[in-house]
């Protein structure tokens, strides 16, 4: 399940699920609802961290649900429905009226590394967890709008051509000095604090959410095409 805590302008969204945290149809409608009521929630200085608890912040979609379901073709067609009911996951974060952080408190893979990139800071910790994108390695295909998001947040060719097409697994120093998260830390713990201090400095700007939002969007126009976000013109609220 997710947990959400308000303390001042931060909003603290919490996976609390089982240690694997994977993401199966009840926990991706909940987050869906949870980020949808955050932003008729949002005022100025507004800042949203997201984290999980235990050994994983997400690793990934729930295979075990998708196999559940009996035949090959039944389990493919579960799992290519968590793929589409995610999507509007990933546009919600992007579309958010405020800042994002995401502390990565373990591994994340496949989805679970979306999720983590879809926020506008990635704090992992650097004493365990990776970021893994396995799609290469189980054969299954990459969804359009996880390569779109991923082109537009990753920019170096080498580091996308080792996250998708070798499928190596990054830990948190070694995501630092690749461009795909921000800081590294000793501990989930300390992960969470580092994002907690770093949400404090961004809810002192005041920033107006709806404004902050159309700006994101106008960084990530390939994700924001294929996730089906258009630009509005706030132009008549100045």
């Amino acid at each position: 399940m997710w947990t959400l805590e308000k303390r001042d302008n931060l909003w603290l969204l919490t996976l609390t699920g089982d240690d694997q945290n994977r993401l199966n149809p009840t926990l991706i409608d909940s987050l869906l609802s949870t980020l949808t009521n955050l932003a008729s929630q949002s005022t100025p200085g507004s800042v949203l961290i997201t984290t999980a608890k235990g050994k994983f912040f997400s690793n990934g979609f729930d295979l075990q649900y998708a196999r559940a379901a009996g035949s090959k073709s039944a389990a493919m067609n579960r799992l290519s429905s968590m793929v589409q009911s995610f999507k509007p996951v990933a546009a919600a974060l992007i579309s958010l009226p405020m800042p994002t952080i995401a502390a990565v408190n373990g591994h994340a893979s496949g989805v679970g590394f979306l999720l983590a990139i879809c926020h506008d800071y990635v704090l992992m910790r650097s004493d365990q967890g990776v970021l893994y994108m396995p799609e290469v390695n189980l054969a299954l295909p990459m969804p359009d709008y996880f390569a779109a998001v991923i082109r537009d947040k990753i920019k170096k060719p080498a580091v996308l051509r080792d996250v998708l097409l070798a499928g190596v697994k990054v830990k948190g120093k070694e995501a630092v000095e690749m461009g795909i998260v921000d800081s590294a830390h000793d501990s989930a713990e300390s992960t969470v604090e580092a994002a907690v201090r770093l949400g404090e400095q961004l809810a002192q700007r005041k920033w107006v959410g709806e404004v902050y939002a159309e700006i994101r969007k106008s960084l990530y126009p390939d994700a924001c095409k294929v996730l089906g976000l258009t630009p509005k013109s706030l132009i008549s609220k100045i």
